[in-house]
């Protein structure tokens, strides 16, 4: 039996939580709504103040299935409390970024500014430039109240000028990722 999958889901008070008979499953609270499509097969129950996902049967598929659907649900009630967020940094000399309207506009070395569009439910913030490792550095955040499209931001924003492993301190990384350096081709 999955040990995640059996937890039952705490719902928070100023929280609803409404689940239609396709398994759509509705979390209204202080932040906003979210609706997601949960698998047919497993079965989502709401009794007094928690959520309880059980699964049908117990071949693998549905053991797979079980947890996740625990995750999502909970994901989604912590998403409209409290919200995610990802801390990324730009780092690069004459790098610099900031938001116009629904858009983020990054200097990023190349020979035009890099614009990428903001999805709708994401909100970002450039922060004051300040050193990492002797390199002007910019952090950005990534907010949200859905976790995969917050993480799916930040990456597509990474993936943008991604570290390099040969130039030190260059490129988007996220807070506290240690980037591996290589060492450069040898002189004779």
């Amino acid at each position: 039996m999955s040990r995640v999958g059996r937890k039952p889901i705490p719902i928070p008070p100023g929280v609803k939580v409404t689940i239609s008979e396709d398994n759509t499953v509705t979390v209204e609270g202080p932040k906003g709504k979210l609706v997601k499509k949960m698998h047919p097969d497993m079965i989502i129950k709401q009794e007094d103040g928690f959520i309880k996902v059980e699964r049908p049967t117990d071949n693998k598929f549905h053991k797979s299935l079980h947890g996740l659907t625990r995750t999502l649900i909970a994901n989604m009630i912590t998403g409209v409390t409290e919200g995610f967020e990802k801390k990324l940094r730009i780092v690069g000399l004459g790098y610099r970024a900031q938001v116009q309207g629904n858009k983020l506009v990054m200097h990023l070395g190349y020979s035009h500014p890099v614009v990428f569009e903001i999805p709708e439910g994401i909100t970002i913030t450039v922060g004051n430039p300040e050193p990492l490792d002797g390199v002007p550095s910019i952090p950005l955040t990534v907010s949200g109240i859905d976790k995969e499209l917050v993480g799916e931001t930040a990456a597509s924003i990474r993936r943008l000028k991604p570290p390099r492993a040969y130039k030190p301190c260059v490129g988007i990384r996220y807070e506290g990722e240690r980037v591996r350096m290589k060492e450069g081709k040898a002189r004779a």
